[in-house]
């Protein structure tokens, strides 16, 4: 498996801090968080984002996604949805990135099969156009859809090989799977992986790898068995705890724990 970390531990840091960061500490790739506050958003023009894609190769780094921030089972109309994603799409192609995230984001007052259904059809809508620019589109357990057996209920509406799963292990915990249970459901829709750790379920302040309660052992365990040799990506969310320990000072102790855990699981 590769390691990448993501730019939300980083916030508004510039990109060539952000790829000294991953070289200098032996991370393969970077997640962006694509929002307008960063330096990589969907408003870069043609000569931005070839000098992005310049410097990731230069550096090389890869760029494994981009964060954005599309809530595909929200209520409201289709069609600036879809374009949110389209826009993410067109970006990633254009940096060379594979991979799009978006979140479910339904509303608590909406029914699970309206939302599901809702979500489905904007994502079908929207892989036709991500197969053609050769991006993958990754719906992340979070929020309404925060487990591998909600994400299902919508990747298996969708069937298409261009929509998939983004992992994030704290969701799934939070939902009640054990790290099997969601490997089970995903494996057929696995982009990558979201690492990170936290306190308890009551307190998700960011802590270092392996220093709170998050099963990793147990989920680079099941992905290993299986032969699952794709990204892990940590997600140190600072951007939302400005308190927390900058993530630079974290990132040798961050891979030398998921190497660890990679060995250990071989």
């Amino acid at each position: 498996m590769k390691l990448a970390f993501s730019t939300l531990g980083v916030p508004g840091l510039p990109l060539p801090e952000v790829l000294r960061l991953a070289t200098a500490h032996g991370y393969h790739g970077v997640e962006l968080r694509t929002h307008p506050e960063e330096p990589v958003h969907p408003g870069l023009g043609p000569d931005e984002r070839a000098d992005v894609a310049a410097e990731f190769k230069a550096a090389g780094i890869e760029l494994l996604g981009l964060a954005g921030y599309a809530r595909v089972a929200a209520p409201g109309a289709d069609g600036p949805v879809i374009e949110e994603i389209r826009r993410l799409v067109d970006l990633a192609h254009d940096l060379g990135a594979g991979f799009v995230r978006v979140f479910p984001g339904a509303d608590p007052e909406q029914s699970r099969q309206a939302a599901d259904a809702i979500a489905a059809r904007r994502l079908g809508t929207a892989a036709e156009y991500a197969a053609d620019m050769g991006v993958r589109i990754l719906l992340e357990t979070h929020d309404s859809h925060r487990t591998a057996a909600d994400a299902i209920r919508v990747l298996g509406l969708v069937g298409h090989r261009h929509v998939g799963s983004l992992w994030d292990v704290m969701h799934t915990w939070l939902g009640g799977e054990q790290p099997s249970e969601s490997y089970a459901a995903l494996a057929p829709y696995l982009g990558y992986v979201q690492v990170k750790d936290i306190a308890s379920a009551d307190d998700t302040t960011p802590l270092p790898l392996g220093t709170g309660v998050l099963p990793l052992a147990e989920c680079v365990e099941v992905l290993s068995r299986h032969g699952w040799d794709g990204w892990l990506c940590w997600e140190y969310e600072k951007r939302w705890y400005e308190a927390v320990a900058p993530l630079a000072g974290l990132l040798d102790a961050g891979r030398d724990h998921l190497s660890r855990l990679l060995n250990e699981s071989a």
